[in-house]
């Protein structure tokens, strides 16, 4: 299935019914009184997140959804019926947002969340409503409140723990695929990675977290060059971000330190929010490196790039595609989301403080 994660809608909620002025007639009965009855309110629209769903293909090509109206009120007092609700069935992560004012209408982010997106309009009211002591046949009725109705842009925003981070190459799919059943494609051009892919890491039994690969990003990115610019949404509701650096590029041309330092640049300039997330450094490809000089190799990369960045995070050394070193970056990985997860404890000095004379 292809991989949809944006879309345009428009959503029309059902208008309300009109009320009815009647008045009752029967035999025997003179002057019987209203009696219309009050119309059917016209059917909303709702979103709910799916986790069977994990793309707004259906969006693509379904663009309209327009709810039912709602009968209108009859005599002897009938109320008309309401109209159908619409539901819309979405993955989890789909943030739904006004195209006109930009505003946030829903996030949808667990599963069978159910947000209304347009409220069908309010039945009419019937001249029954109307009678009063001075007024004992009303003519007056209402007619049906129109349904609300809305353009919508539809953003799917994956769920993961972890994202992955670097250009093209630097190893982000080959990482996935080592410590994860998720299979990316895996190749010796740039690019390999169209669009994003999701691997659960299992640290053990009971452990395990979610890691995001997305397409590499280039030098230009934010200004439209190359194709991660358009995925880093997918990194918003990541915890952590592993920046992947190949510190052994096949490119002579290629400068380690200059590409990384052109990824951290292209992420503030994107998204400041982004550029704030705790952004763990993973050098890659380690075993291009003959055994004696990788040491070096590394002192003199993190000696370089510390100065062009002031980067003073966690540093990781691996070679993805033998898994050499991934066992210590998954538990450390796994230990700081479990960190992240415990409510931080306040020590609160009354609490200290004798409470009754004996403990004084």
């Amino acid at each position: 299935m292809k991989f949809i994660d944006e879309a345009k809608i428009y959503v029309k909620a059902g208008d309300g019914g009109n009320g009815a002025a009647t008045f009752r007639r029967e035999k025997y009965i003179p002057m019987g009184g209203p009696n219309g009855g009050d119309g059917g309110r016209g059917g909303s629209i709702y979103a709910i997140a799916d986790r069977n769903i994990n793309t707004l293909v259906d969006y693509r090509y379904t663009r309209k959804f327009i709810g039912k109206r709602g009968e209108n009120g009859g005599g002897a007092d009938q109320y008309g019926a309401g109209g159908d609700d619409i539901i819309l069935r979405m993955p989890v992560g789909t943030v739904i947002s006004d195209l006109n004012t930009g505003d946030i209408v829903a996030d949808l982010a667990e599963h069978d969340q159910k947000v209304l997106i347009a409220k069908g309009g309010k039945g009419g009211l019937g001249n029954l409503h109307f009678k009063s002591s001075t007024n004992r046949a009303p003519r007056q009725k209402t007619n049906g409140e129109p349904g609300e109705e809305f353009e919508l842009v539809l953003e799917l925003r994956v769920l993961a723990d972890v994202g992955l981070l670097g250009l093209p190459n630097a190893g982000k799919s080959t990482l996935i695929r080592a410590i994860s059943a998720a299979r990316p494609k895996v190749a010796d051009y740039p690019f390999t990675t169209l669009h994003p892919n999701l691997g659960v890491v299992r640290v053990d039994n009971e452990k395990s977290f979610v890691m995001a690969d997305v397409p590499g990003l280039i030098e230009g990115a934010a200004d439209g060059a190359g194709l991660g610019i358009r995925f880093l949404k997918h990194l918003q509701r990541t915890r952590i971000l592993l920046h992947l650096v190949d510190i052994a590029p096949i490119d002579p041309d290629s400068n380690p330190v200059r590409d990384a330092k052109a990824i951290v640049n292209e992420l503030v300039k994107h998204d400041p929010a982004l550029a704030d997330k705790p952004r763990w450094l993973v050098l890659n490809k380690l075993d291009l490196i003959p055994e004696e000089d990788r040491e070096k190799a590394v002192n003199d990369f993190l000696k370089a790039y510390k100065k062009a960045t002031k980067y003073d995070g966690p540093v990781f050394t691996i070679a993805a595609i033998n898994g050499e070193g991934t066992k210590p970056l998954i538990y450390a990985i796994s230990e700081a989301l479990e960190q992240m997860a415990r409510p931080e404890v306040i020590d609160d000095p009354e609490d200290d403080a004798p409470t009754t004379p004996e403990e004084a």
